[in-house]
């Protein structure tokens, strides 16, 4: 039998098919420590050059009783077409000839010199996931929070709102799957980030003065595809300076999460994941201590490292959140 991680490639996974010897991208790895939503987020191949076209379910077929010796009207789902379009996220890193021979270990030297670049785009791509709006920056992929930001929405029903005015946050619980959320990238290209080793190159400096660098460029192309919003809740609202350790006060952390687990369609063929920033997760495990001892957040040791769970289900800490959100009304 097929595990969820085998129909749901990860970016790390869906990455090792562009290396001969199948072994995984160093980049890759790097991605994934850095950021643990591509961990759990899987990623297909978009259908279109710029993005992925989906038609989205947003009606059902109706159901008949039949009485004998009579027929029943023929029904069908009524759907949508919707695009879901890929950003293209760059960096380009120089590095002096000069420095980067008198290392030693000239290429080693120059991906040392170049983590500030990967460490931001992958802090800038974490972002565009959670606040992205490309109908104010066109050249964004369309983020959680712009799809998940008014209780008059068709999705609103998916949305807990925490009691907080000011410094807010969220907290997000997604069912990654292959027909609820999922990462694209463009149609014939690499998931993940990429890079091209450019050589040596004569490159000015501020003044205008040529110099002699080894240049770097790093790529990344993709978004999101949001198939069916209801594998998605968010709980906004949450006021980050009011929280107490034994939630007198402020949100009742574990409260809020166990609503979202039944405002989620299905927790059954998704790879359902908590996200959080680091000030709502030390407050969610200060809460727990002072909680009944038969709580339902433990800690489980998955690959090698301590994982917290809140009923089975992975909850992750994502600095990409603010604790300057918009209200959600």
């Amino acid at each position: 039998m097929s595990t969820l991680s085998d129909k749901y490639p990860s970016l790390l996974e869906v990455s090792k098919q562009f290396t001969q010897d199948g072994t995984a991208l160093p980049l890759a790895e790097m991605l994934s420590q850095d950021n643990e939503v591509l961990m759990d987020m899987p990623v297909v191949e978009g259908n279109l050059a710029t993005g992925h076209r989906i038609a989205q379910r947003t009606g059902m077929p109706t159901a008949y009783y039949r009485k004998l010796n009579r027929g029943t009207p023929v029904s069908k789902s009524t759907y949508a077409d919707i695009t879901e379009t890929c950003a293209e996220l760059v960096a380009w890193g120089d590095v002096d000839e000069k420095i980067a021979n008198l290392n030693g270990n000239t290429a080693k030297f120059r991906m040392n010199q170049n983590l500030g670049h990967i460490d931001a785009m992958n802090q800038a791509w974490a972002t565009n996931l959670f606040y992205g709006n490309s109908d104010i920056d066109p050249e964004k992929f369309m983020g959680l929070s712009t799809r998940f930001s008014s209780l008059s929405a068709e999705n609103a029903d998916n949305i807990i709102t925490g009691a907080g005015s000011a410094a807010r946050t969220s907290i997000w619980l997604v069912g990654w799957g292959e027909h609820t959320c999922y990462g694209i990238y463009p149609k014939g290209s690499k998931a993940g980030l990429t890079h091209d080793d450019l050589g040596l190159d004569t490159i000015q400096d501020a003044s205008g003065n040529p110099y002699r660098a080894y240049r770097d460029r790093f790529v990344w192309d993709g978004g999101i595809a949001v198939q069916d919003w209801r594998y998605v809740v968010r709980i906004p609202n949450i006021d980050s300076t009011t929280l107490t350790k034994n939630a007198a006060s402020g949100a009742d952390i574990t409260d809020l999460m166990m609503q979202s687990l039944e405002r989620i369609k299905s927790l059954t063929g998704v790879r359902p994941v908590f996200y959080m920033n680091r000030t709502v997760r030390s407050f969610l495990r200060r809460q727990i201590v002072n909680k009944v001892a038969n709580s339902t957040l433990t800690m489980d040791n998955v690959l090698g490292r301590e994982e917290m769970q809140l009923n089975g289900i992975p909850i992750r800490r994502t600095d990409a959140i603010l604790n300057t959100e918009s209200a959600v009304s």
